[in-house]
């Protein structure tokens, strides 16, 4: 399909799932069935699969199958191991293929200066050559980066539709001061190296849930200049996934926002009151509250949200044109 092209209300799965005849990357595939150390261990992602995976600071057990992923995000609901799986699977097809799948956010002299930034970095979900890019920040509390529940299925889902996407490893246990500074330094990164990533800086947006939502947001409001990276224009969107963020500046971009109606973390009462506001300062916001969900529901598949991300994909592709 191409960049610019949506269905309003869309939610066929194969949006989210990679088709089943790539018979070069077939036999490499992960399987709900495997383990954790089958992941870690997985050639295609040699050297940075850890930052798969929400936790940092904690070993992981090996021996545990990929259907009880879930099991590793305690925020999260809704976890769809099946979706997971193909979406890390899309990695690996994309690496079996030559093209490279991480990018380091910070040189090497950065990471001297400051390890923890050795966790950070971009997983690249590729679009049509010269689309405008989405970066997606999952959530988990500032305690866990959820990128294989409210990344990797998002981005998939973005560059299905032709648009490039990437997902954010920011730091996690640090608080939201330095989760932000990192997403502020990866649009830094985008943008500079935008020619041989093949991305349109034109129109970008940010995607965030729960924790990643209140980072997109911040720099929605007061730009990545703010958050120590260079002064570079503010997102054409943001994409808000179920947050208790609050503040509100005086000039915010387009605003998509979603939550499900039993959140008891980040209650709709908040988000309206945000929504609220910001329809009062002449914002276009879009607001979603879903029946029956909580929090953490990612690509929400089988819930009334599913095919959220299909109308997020056709509010920024609006504002794109």
């Amino acid at each position: 399909m191409a960049v610019g092209e949506s269905s309003r209300r869309d939610t066929r799965r194969s949006d989210f799932i990679m088709p089943a005849d790539l018979p070069r990357a077939r036999s490499a595939h992960l399987r709900v069935n495997d383990t954790l150390g089958d992941l870690l261990n997985h050639p295609a992602l040699a050297g940075f699969s850890r930052h798969v995976l929400p936790w940092d600071d904690r070993p992981h057990d090996q021996t545990l199958r990929l259907r009880e992923i879930g099991t590793l995000l305690p925020y999260h609901t809704h976890v769809d191991a099946d979706v997971i799986v193909s979406s890390i699977n899309r990695l690996i097809d994309d690496a079996n293929a030559g093209k490279r799948i991480f990018y380091d956010v910070y040189t090497e002299n950065q990471k001297a200066a400051d390890r923890t930034r050795n966790n950070t970095g971009l997983f690249f979900f590729r679009g049509r050559l010269g689309a405008p890019f989405a970066l997606i920040s999952p959530g988990g509390g500032f305690a866990y980066v959820a990128s294989v529940h409210e990344g990797f299925p998002y981005a998939v889902g973005i560059s299905n539709r032709g648009y490039n996407a990437f997902v954010l490893k920011y730091r996690a246990g640090l608080g939201a001061k330095v989760a932000t500074e990192d997403l502020a330094a990866a649009i830094s990164y985008i943008f500079q190296n935008a020619e041989s990533l093949g991305v349109s800086t034109a129109g970008y947006s940010l995607w965030g849930s729960s924790a990643g939502a209140r980072m997109a947001a911040a720099i929605g409001s007061y730009g990545p200049a703010n958050f120590g990276a260079s002064d570079l224009p503010k997102p054409s969107v943001v994409v808000m996934a179920y947050t208790g963020h609050s503040d509100v500046a005086s000039n915010e971009p387009p605003t998509f926002v979603v939550v499900g109606d039993r959140d008891g973390i980040a209650p709709p009462a908040v988000m309206e009151r945000r929504v609220a506001a910001l329809r009062r300062s002449g914002t276009d916001v879009e607001y979603h509250k879903y029946s029956g969900v909580g929090h953490g529901f990612g690509l929400a598949t089988g819930t009334t949200a599913e095919g959220w991300i299909a109308d997020a994909i056709h509010f920024w592709t609006e504002h794109v044109k």
